[in-house]
């Protein structure tokens, strides 16, 4: 066994937006809303974001809500926990440190691929690590600060190094799906240059939600989070929760790439990627909730920078994918009608092309491996559990590994 894994790069397996697991401390400085939302308080770390069924079955929805929510502080420019809540992410550094959150999915969050790669000689801890994440936060833009994702981004630094130093010196293999893609592209692009030249072999993208945007943001902004999921409990239930994630602004519909195309269609007026301030305050964003916007939103201009290391993309493609949504009375606490296109199902195939287009000119204009794989028929949140789609995701990673 050790000679086989010898043959293999250090992998770090990243998993998508619900696969964290949150864990959560209550000091003194906490004041609760409801008397049972305090009952924790003093007891140490406990779960907060890891089982659905537990935080109904205990009547905790408020609190999850109270607790989970950000505020965001203009005198920093940036966001922070509730008072007297203090939060970590469990198991860092281990590719268990991902999980669905209840029972109806047991091979999401890359269980399969964990499966697949254990099988082939890799071992938690020793050849095969995971970077758990706060889902909450987004990872700041050049003149922004996040706190808490320049930590989380020295922590990775220090695994992937660890990684290396514990593998002969062997760069390692990033594999991330969806919104853990995308934090690898962000992390790899905060460091410089020589720095993953040296410890960074290969990036391998599944479906990575891309800067240039797509629909989903938009109506998880006004109809509630889809990625944040509780038996019995609708997801406009959790809407003002989500508008206090600094993630829940990311990835909106670029004006690059949608242009002035509607995206949001009622009677009275259409929305498009230019209308985004517009659409906010109908939603009912007071002056204080657009701050995080206006300061965190609009400055980045949803703009592409390529990592510039080998990269392998993967995307499914030719599955309905919402391209427009309607509210025609303007009520936003309805479900809306759909309008589709093309995509993976979340992300819009648009949005897909020209991520990948302008990956590839700049990675080609520094001669630097990329490669493009269009996976018909593969969802977004499948593209690793199906058989077909799963089998040329493993080929790709074990052609990274060559």
């Amino acid at each position: 066994m050790d000679q086989q894994l010898q043959v293999y790069h250090p992998i770090i397996l990243q998993g998508g937006f619900s696969c964290s697991v949150l864990e959560a401390r209550l000091t003194d400085a906490y004041t609760p809303s409801l008397p049972h939302c305090g009952a924790l308080k003093g007891t140490g770390w406990f779960p907060l974001w890891n089982n659905t069924s537990d935080v109904v079955d205990h009547d905790y929805m408020p609190c999850f809500e109270e607790q989970m929510s950000l505020v965001f502080d203009p005198a920093i420019n940036d966001y922070r926990n509730q008072p007297g809540v203090e939060t970590r992410v469990a198991n860092f550094g281990s590719v268990y440190g991902f999980s669905y959150k209840d029972e109806s999915c047991p091979f999401c969050c890359n269980v399969k691929i964990r499966n697949e790669l254990e099988a082939l000689g890799y071992q938690d801890g020793v050849t095969l690590f995971g970077a758990p994440y706060d889902i909450r936060y987004a990872p700041p833009q050049p003149g922004q600060c996040s706190k808490v994702y320049s930590d989380y981004f020295a922590r990775v630094k220090d695994l992937v190094q660890h990684a290396s130093e514990k593998n002969a010196n062997k760069p390692v293999i990033f594999i991330g799906h969806s919104f853990g893609a995308r934090l690898i592209l962000d992390f790899v692009n905060s460091t410089p240059l020589i720095w993953r030249k040296k410890f960074i072999k290969h990036l391998v993208l599944l479906s990575p939600t891309p800067p240039t945007g797509f629909m989903e943001v938009v109506t998880n902004l006004a109809s509630g989070p889809t990625v944040i999921r509780f038996p019995t409990v609708p997801p406009l239930t959790l809407r003002p929760m989500w508008w206090s994630f600094a993630s829940s602004l990311l990835s909106l519909p670029s004006t690059t790439v949608f242009g002035q195309e509607p995206l949001i269609i009622t009677k009275y007026r259409n929305y498009s990627a230019y209308d985004y301030q517009h659409f906010l305050a109908s939603l009912g964003f007071n002056m204080k909730g657009m701050l995080p916007f206006t300061k965190w939103v609009l400055p980045t201009n949803m703009r592409v920078e390529a990592p510039m290391v080998p990269t392998t993309y993967l995307n499914g493609v030719g599955v309905q994918t919402t391209k427009q949504v309607v509210y025609w009375d303007g009520n936003f606490d309805v479900s809306p009608e759909n309008v589709y296109g093309n995509g993976d199902g979340v992300v819009n195939w648009i949005s897909v092309l020209a991520f990948a287009k302008e990956l590839k000119r700049q990675h080609y204009s520094k001669n630097i491996f990329f490669k493009f794989v269009k996976i018909p028929n593969a969802t977004h949140g499948d593209i690793t559990i199906q058989d077909n789609s799963l089998k040329i995701v493993m080929a790709e990673i074990l052609e990274a590994n060559s």
